[in-house]
């Protein structure tokens, strides 16, 4: 049975020569003593600091294990890894280093639908990968889906990232950003761009609800924030956020415009904007069957297209030989950089296309060289 009443929690670390390592807990790592146990023969020693609480104990024995203080970056110690009497290592490492982006991998990938496998993820939330591989490490996108609804079992939380996305499919979501308000419904179409370390938290779900979310690097940290009480009071939707603002975009009022491709209308996001062109983000809708691209390339790091509806078949050209992909409702496609290749509509299509950077899109063939 768990306790019902916890007044503190210790780690509890073996130490021998328990003077020794009071002596390098205190002096060299600026913790502080709050208890020795018995003082006319010391067995055991409290220590605190840091948000951190130590039992030092010289009767016990076992794995002297690892403490890893995190620091400044400028701080001479930062990457050592020191040794304290007692055996415990100390690594010091620096406590907020910069994002690190994996060097990019590009390769075609075709995400079927079809051969979904969904795995459990944050909160009660079901995963499926839709970059397999993710690029080297560099992009990550998922399909992400509360098949029952109601509400979300989540925490206000913030990433350590470089971009990050969501993009509402199907159904709807209630969720609130730090210092942008009361909480707001996403309906189908609708999108936002979380900049880094926004505190933001999911409210609430229908039953079905399923979001398209894209990130760099693939990997990056989720932080709670148990804190901060969210909706804030202050709100400053120009707030900037690491070089980016936050933005709600709502599929119902956003006008469809001719794309970049003929045969082709699109809604634009503010999403480039927003990251002073770090990312492009724009749903496209064929205005038939049969409408195509045209054969072209791109120079982008990311090309990522969602099939939202409808189908198409993506034609690539490598080497004068022909590899026809059929994109089907649900599907996910990474066209790499430099790689001939034509789109042709089938009946319905509308698809999400992520872009980074957002500068880099469809070129003419004849005048780019791969």
């Amino acid at each position: 049975m768990p306790p019902r009443s916890v007044h503190h929690a210790e780690v509890v670390l073996p130490a021998p020569a328990l003077a020794d390592a009071v002596r390098f807990f205190t002096e060299d790592l600026g913790f502080r003593v709050d208890a020795i146990i018995p003082a006319d023969d010391p067995a055991i020693a409290v220590l605190s600091g840091h948000g951190l609480r130590l039992r030092l104990d010289r009767h016990r024995g076992g794995d002297p294990g690892v403490l890893r203080l995190g620091c400044a970056a400028d701080d001479p110690a930062a990457g050592t890894t020191l040794t304290a009497p007692n055996g415990t290592r100390v690594e010091v490492a620096v406590a907020e280093p910069p994002v690190a982006l994996p060097p990019l991998v590009p390769a075609w990938v075709h995400a079927r639908a079809a051969d979904a496998r969904w795995i459990e993820g944050r909160a009660g939330m079901q995963y499926r990968d839709l970059i397999p591989g993710r690029q080297g490490g560099r992009f990550v996108a998922s399909h992400i889906r509360i098949p029952d609804g109601g509400p979300v079992p989540d925490y206000v939380h913030f990433h350590r990232v470089h971009f990050q996305l969501i993009y509402c499919h199907r159904g709807w979501v209630r969720v609130v950003y730090e210092d942008q308000g009361p909480p707001f419904v996403l309906q189908p179409g609708d999108a936002v761009l979380q900049p880094p370390r926004i505190r933001h938290r999911v409210l609430e779900a229908s039953p079905g609800l399923e979001v398209i979310e894209i990130g760099c690097p693939a990997e990056h940290e989720t932080w709670a924030d148990h804190d901060l009480v969210l909706p804030t009071a202050r709100v400053d939707a120009a707030r900037d956020f690491d070089g980016q603002r936050f933005v709600r975009d709502v599929a119902a009022e956003a006008p469809w415009r001719p794309w970049r491709h003929g045969g082709f209308v699109a809604r634009v996001t503010e999403v480039a904007d927003a990251t002073a062109g770090l990312a492009a983000v724009e749903v496209a809708r064929a205005r038939a069957a049969g409408a195509t691209t045209g054969m072209h390339r791109h120079d982008a790091e990311l090309r990522l297209w969602v099939v939202l509806a409808g189908g198409a078949i993506v034609r690539r050209f490598d080497g004068g030989g022909d590899d026809d992909v059929a994109l089907a409702d649900g599907d996910a496609l990474v066209v790499p950089a430099g790689v001939d290749h034509a789109l042709d509509a089938v009946a319905g299509l509308e698809l999400l296309e992520v872009r980074l950077p957002a500068g880099q899109g469809a070129s003419d063939p004849a005048s780019t060289t791969p």
